[in-house]
């Protein structure tokens, strides 16, 4: 009887071996490295014993998954951009075909339509502190999309409540953060719905980790359905008070945990489950749910997390008890999705248009300031059309730097500019290299007539004759041997 015991003992731990080889031949095929954040000790609000936890937790899931963790603690400002900078050097050297993921258990604020990461020496005394004293979830988020990469993984535990008494005016959750408006490879997960805010839980864990560490580890799962079973475990735990919500980018499938069956992970296709969410429509999902049990199509539309799965279900389970906490979750997703358009266009009509519709929101009082911050600039056509002629490469920018181009429609000022420079310039040069004509001398000498022949030329003429031969014929003078004599003799012709 020992014996199968003995064989049974000795088949589960070669299963278990072989299953950890498997688990490191997968990860060596591709560098995994993790950042782990566990935010629990802050100074100026009541700790978090729940983060602590999860950080741990989440080491040791990673850890197994062939991760390479760095793990940090409780961090102040300081230490927390030193800890991401540190990271994106591993990431850096590790080279292009690695996994980067972090993962941040702590309190989480959005202000002015940013997300921050709170540190645990936070203090704000007013909003426009945050910007100073917290860290920019998109300076992580842009730290890490730079590098090249296989993918990149963001899991935020960070929803949590607000617990600052002076920001009393900042919206309730974290605000959207779409991937596929950065760097493709991405993929980020919120522990609930943007705007909402999560739970701390009552156990040892948040209801968030708690799901992952759950189904995270189960094998051959991709990073997408992963996190659509977390979702659906967490909104059951929590009978539907807090639904997590991720967005993706990614361009290569992710597994935590493959199954040792040497299947190769493919790139998503049209036939991908992400992907083919994404493009559903309302009739999509009316269809798609019809005859269905309301429990049973109240988990696929959670499973999904899009606006058209959950208005599908609001018009077809009108008396279903999962409806109206759907038409919560829906509403709240068209204002976030409202509030992420009109940051991102940042004018005084979206502004405007955000306080028309959503004008009663948390996001309200966040919308009139940023509206009072935009509202002198001007869009309007007389403005763009005055913009048109302005063409900064056709201006001179200094005076060596003169437009030679002609007069064009687009600029006709620049040939009159030209002419009147030409037009306006003295001939300065011809004046200084013309020399002044002095009257002419040789005059007097024409208008003279000759002496009588019995008298010879006065000693004045024969002087002036010297003077006119120096002057006019000096060489023909000095050539013949006697000036006197040739003067002489040509004055009297």
């Amino acid at each position: 009887m020992r014996r199968p015991a003995l064989c049974n003992l000795l088949l589960a731990s070669s299963l278990l071996v072989l299953s950890q080889l498997i688990t490191l031949a997968d990860a060596s095929a591709e560098t995994r490295l993790a950042l782990v954040i566990g935010q629990s000790a802050y100074r100026a609000v009541p700790e978090l014993p729940n983060a602590a936890n999860d950080a741990k937790g989440m080491t040791e899931l990673l850890g197994n998954a062939g991760f390479s963790v760095t793990t940090a603690p409780n961090l102040a400002q300081n230490e927390m951009r030193q800890a991401i900078s540190d990271f994106a050097g591993k990431v850096s050297a590790s080279g292009a075909d690695t996994v980067a993921l972090v993962f941040y258990a702590g309190h989480g604020l959005q202000i002015d339509g940013e997300n921050y990461l709170v540190p645990v020496d936070l203090d704000p005394k007013r909003e426009a502190d945050i910007p100073l004293q917290g860290v920019r979830l998109n300076d992580l988020l842009n730290t890490l999309g730079a590098l090249p990469t296989r993918a990149r993984i963001f899991m935020l535990d960070a929803c949590r409540n607000n617990p600052f008494p002076a920001l009393s005016g900042a919206g309730h959750g974290l605000a959207i953060v779409d991937t596929r408006a950065g760097a493709p490879g991405s993929f980020i997960s919120y522990s609930t719905s943007p705007g909402a805010e999560a739970e701390d839980g009552s156990g040892i864990d948040s209801p968030y980790t708690t799901a992952a560490l759950a189904i995270a580890k189960q094998p051959n799962l991709p990073i997408e359905e992963v996190f659509k079973r977390i979702r659906v475990a967490v909104a059951q735990s929590t009978d539907g008070r807090q639904i997590p919500w991720e967005s993706s980018s990614l361009t290569a499938d992710f597994k935590f945990f493959g199954d040792g069956s040497g299947h190769q992970p493919t790139t998503p296709g049209a036939d991908s489950p992400a992907l083919a969410s994404a493009s559903r429509t309302v009739e999509d999902w009316r269809q798609e749910l019809r005859g269905k049990e309301p429990k049973v199509a109240y988990d696929l539309v959670i499973a999904d997390d899009t606006v058209p799965a959950y208005q599908a279900y609001v018009e077809l389970y009108a008396q279903a008890s999962y409806t109206p906490r759907l038409r919560t979750i829906l509403e709240r997703r068209r204002q976030m999705l409202a509030w992420e358009l009109a940051v991102a266009i940042n004018t005084r009509t979206s502004y405007e248009t955000y306080l028309t519709n959503w004008g009663g929101s948390d996001l309200a009082a966040t919308a009139r300031r940023l509206l009072l911050r935009v509202q002198n600039r001007n869009y309007g056509p007389t403005a763009a059309a005055a913009a048109v002629p302005v063409a900064v490469a056709m201006a001179p920018t200094c005076p060596c730097s003169t437009p030679s181009t002609p007069a064009t429609p687009i600029n006709p000022t620049v040939a009159p500019i030209i002419k009147k420079r030409v037009d306006d310039t003295p001939p300065k040069r011809k004046v200084v290299d013309t020399p002044k004509r002095k009257p002419p001398t040789d005059e007097v000498v024409v208008d003279r007539r000759p002496p009588p022949p019995d008298r010879g030329p006065p000693p004045g003429a024969i002087m002036e004759g010297i003077g006119i031969g120096v002057g006019i014929g000096l060489g023909m003078g000095m050539g013949g041997g006697r000036g006197g004599e040739m003067n002489h003799g040509d004055y009297r012709r």
